[in-house]
């Protein structure tokens, strides 16, 4: 972009929106489930997002938590994507919100 002859270069985006993957994943065998959720406290141009692995009981539901990761949006994309190609399904459950 030239502004008064200068090369001005930004980094702004005019209201190009990127969904965040937020929701429940559980994986084919019902053992595993994954939370995906947004980093409140990430910065706009910076979004991150927080992973929650938790075990699954024989309903499906959380039993406990394996581990938590904190991720940039791009390799939280791509996980989540890599897990719906593998077989992970999405979940929404009255567990969804008290996690």
């Amino acid at each position: 972009m030239t502004l008064g002859g200068t090369n001005v270069w930004s980094n702004f985006s005019y209201g190009s929106r990127v969904d965040t993957p937020d929701g429940w994943l559980l994986n084919p065998q019902s053992r595993f489930l994954i939370l995906f959720e947004k980093c409140k406290k990430s910065a706009q141009n910076n979004i991150q997002v927080y992973t929650h692995l938790f075990y699954a009981n024989h309903l499906g539901e959380p039993a406990g938590l394996k581990n938590r990761r904190l991720h940039d949006l791009d390799y939280a994309i791509e996980t989540w994507n890599e897990l719906i190609a593998g077989g992970w399904t999405e979940v929404t459950n009255q567990f969804q919100k008290s996690a």
